[in-house]
């Protein structure tokens, strides 16, 4: 097979298809509809969806040779976290950023990655630029209020989840959940978190599994073990079904997609085994909550790497 080129004439990367065609169309479609949820990483890349590339590189912003270049680094990078290469995916990022110039959405998605490569610094330094650019959109104070709880910030981070709350408006529930974690995660309020998520789920008849680990683990960090044990177990089991639902679209789906699908889910797997382990430990079930603890390892539990 040859060389592919875009419509530009440029050159095709092998790892992706070019925003715009018809396959890009096509997965960006399947983006909307079947991407599953990233448990605790409020922003995610974007990249390929359609929220961000049309108000990036739409023809009217950007002259067409920098939409070509940063179609390709934004599909580079998705492909590059799917396949764990994050100093990759922050690279690729970093050219988007250098020939688009500073885009808050762009910078939010690179500090949660550099966050991920073990770059605090950098990570807070990209959240820092992006709410001084959009200081009235919620995305930005999200990313960087787990910044500054990987970096033992409690107030600031208490300062900007409360942000996003006022930014999101009543009742977001996203908004209220995150906000409740994080109360958790800085071991502050947690009355109040716990409170806040209990209301919030009152009226779900299902409630998602990220919204059980919440209670969960906050229910666990106000000595209520036995309920936090339910909610955790729950968590888990919806996760693990999701896991091979997704399994079950091998073959019927782009495979960087697929690839992307499972990182999330495993990360959001860790998360929730690390709390039923800190359950368990309460309970005086040591053997089981080692267990845990090392499936939460290796699924890639990594507190100051962001994935908390």
């Amino acid at each position: 097979m040859g060389q592919a080129y875009d419509d530009l004439g440029f050159p095709i990367p092998a790892e992706f298809e070019v925003p715009g065609t018809a396959d890009g169309r096509r997965r960006r479609q399947r983006l909307r509809q079947g991407r599953p949820s990233r448990t605790k990483r409020w922003v995610v890349l974007l990249i390929a969806a359609g929220v961000l590339l049309p108000a990036i590189v739409g023809p009217e912003l950007v002259p067409l040779a920098k939409q070509a270049v940063v179609r390709w680094s934004l599909e580079r990078a998705f492909a590059c976290e799917a396949r764990d290469d994050v100093a990759g995916a922050v690279a690729e990022l970093g050219r988007a950023v250098a020939w688009h110039g500073d885009d808050p959405s762009l910078l939010a998605a690179r500090a949660m990655l550099r966050l991920e490569n073990g770059d605090p610094v950098g990570a807070q330094q990209d959240a820092d630029r992006a709410v001084m650019l959009s200081p009235g959109r919620s995305e930005a104070y999200r990313v960087r209020s787990i910044v500054h709880v990987c970096t033992g910030r409690p107030e600031a981070a208490l300062a900007d989840v409360a942000r996003v709350v006022d930014l999101a408006g009543d009742g977001n529930a996203e908004a209220i959940n995150l906000r409740a974690y994080v109360r958790g995660l800085v071991g502050r309020e947690i009355d109040q978190g716990l409170d806040e998520i209990e209301r919030l789920m009152m009226g779900m008849p299902e409630p998602p599994p990220e919204y059980l680990d919440t209670r969960g683990f906050l229910r666990h960090l106000a000595g209520r073990q036995e309920g936090a044990l339910a909610d955790l177990d729950a968590a888990i089991e919806q996760t693990h079904l999701q896991r091979r639902q997704m399994m079950r679209l091998r073959g019927h789906m782009d495979g960087i997609e697929l690839l992307q699908g499972m990182r999330s889910l495993d990360h959001a797997l860790a998360v929730m085994c690390h709390h039923r382990g800190l359950v368990l430990e309460a309970l005086g079930q040591s053997e089981q909550a080692q267990a845990d603890f090392d499936a939460a390892r290796q699924k890639g539990f990594a507190p100051e790497r962001g994935i908390l």
